[in-house]
This record gives structure tokens, C-alpha cells and sequence, in this order.
């Protein structure tokens, strides 16, 4: 009989190969250097067991957008030389644990959050490192601020003790055209770029849509499924 964990090292390992095959082949059509990419493993609903194998392949940077279960994950994987960012929504009542574990955040969208996150920063005595997350679509349960928005949000973070302006963060529309979401998303970034020069992040692009993301300029990509396949229901 295989040993199990060889069996799931395999899989990831094959996961992680053809994700790479395609961010490669993205690059290339997009005329862009591999290294200019972050490859961002969302573990959601994956053991920590998962996040061993991944760092053990050399992955450095892992998403979560839980709070309850990334809290866990990331004491369980303290010991590894991980970033630690948070991709999903927060409630502000979460804002210290998070702090607590996540180097960046990629979902921030209101005032409230950005003073939370702050607060709960100066703290910690932590430099937290803040995306904001701009709609890209009509949505309100998707998150994010619209893009008339942005500029205000940016300010406040970048002026913020305890928290470093990052960049920006979306979610292509659900059935709409992700080429189009995100060079939207590229001009907003090459926009907050002029007060903000340092904010350079673009976290854009997931298991579906990567190579339009890589397209429009994307420095992070949130990829879970195609790294690490979709999770049988348990069974006792």
C-alpha cells in the first residue's frame, strides 16, 4: 500500500508543475519575466499537512480567507518560513487576529477596517502590508470599494501607523469578461501609482483566469483549485 502522505505529495507536486506550465506559458505570451509573478497557494478547507507539502515544494507564500481556520493553520505552521496573506472578507471584530498572523491583507474596502487593522497593528507592533480591494463588478457580497473610492482608501492606509500601502486587489465578475475586469484594474493601479509609486501590487487572477491576469500586469496570483485539486467531502 502507498503511503498516504507520498500519495498527496505526488498530487500537489503534479498540481504545482501544471500551474507553473501555465503561468510560464502566460508570461511568455505576455512578454514578462517568471520572477516578476508571486504565486499565492490558497489553502482554504486544506489541512496544514497541505501547507507542509507545499512549502516543502518551495512555495513561500500562502492565502487563506477564513479567519477561524487560518489562525490555526498558521500557529500549526509557525515553525515554516511562510507569508501569510488574507484574501477573503474581514469583519472588523476579526481585525486583531488577523493582525495577529497575516503579512498582508488583501481585502481591505472601507474606512473602518483601516482604522481597525491599524489599531490593532501599533499593537501587535507590526507592519502589516494592505491591498485595496476595488469591485469590479455590482456585487456587494464580493467585497470592495469602487473605483471612484480608491484614491480616499489608499490615503488612509498609506497614512496609517502600523500598516504599508501595498497595492490593489480584485475579483473578476462572476460570467463577465475577466480581460476586460482586470486591464480596468491595471489602469486604476498605474493611476494610485502616481501619489503612490510604492504600491505596485496587482492581485489579480485565480485558478481560471490566471493567464488573463498575468495579460494585465497581475504581480499575485490567488491559485487553491489547480494547486491542490477539489476537496472530497470527508467521511467518517
Amino acid at each position: 500500500m502507498n503511503d498516504p502522505n507520498t500519495t498527496r505529495r505526488d498530487e500537489i507536486a503534479a498540481g504545482l508543475a501544471e500551474v507553473e506550465r501555465r503561468i510560464a506559458a502566460a508570461c511568455e505570451a505576455a512578454g514578462r519575466a517568471r520572477h516578476e509573478i508571486t504565486l499565492v497557494a490558497v489553502t482554504k478547507t486544506y489541512p496544514a499537512s497541505d501547507v507542509r507539502i507545499l512549502a516543502a515544494l518551495g512555495i513561500g507564500d500562502v492565502g487563506e480567507n477564513r479567519d477561524q481556520e487560518a489562525a490555526v493553520k498558521a500557529s500549526e505552521c509557525a515553525d515554516l518560513p511562510l507569508t501569510w496573506h488574507f484574501v477573503g472578507q474581514i469583519q472588523t471584530n476579526k481585525a486583531k487576529s488577523v493582525v495577529s498572523y497575516a503579512d498582508v491583507v488583501h481585502s481591505v474596502d472601507r474606512p473602518r477596517l483601516v482604522e481597525a487593522l491599524a489599531r490593532e497593528a501599533v499593537r501587535a507592533g507590526r507592519q502589516v502590508t494592505c491591498l485595496v480591494q476595488v469591485a469590479l463588478d455590482d456585487d456587494p457580497g464580493r467585497g470592495g470599494v469602487v473605483p471612484d473610492g480608491l484614491p480616499a482608501l489608499a490615503e488612509l492606509i498609506a497614512k496609517s501607523e502600523g500598516l504599508v500601502l501595498g497595492g490593489v486587489m480584485a475579483v473578476a465578475p462572476l460570467g463577465g469578461d475577466a480581460d476586460r475586469a482586470f486591464a480596468r484594474l491595471w489602469q486604476l493601479s498605474s493611476a494610485l501609482q502616481v501619489e503612490h509609486p510604492n504600491a505596485r501590487v496587482i492581485s489579480a487572477g485565480m485558478s481560471g483566469d490566471l493567464r488573463q491576469a498575468i495579460a494585465h500586469g497581475s504581480t499575485h496570483l490567488r491559485v487553491g483549485t489547480a494547486l491542490l485539486g477539489c476537496r472530497k467531502p470527508f467521511v467518517r
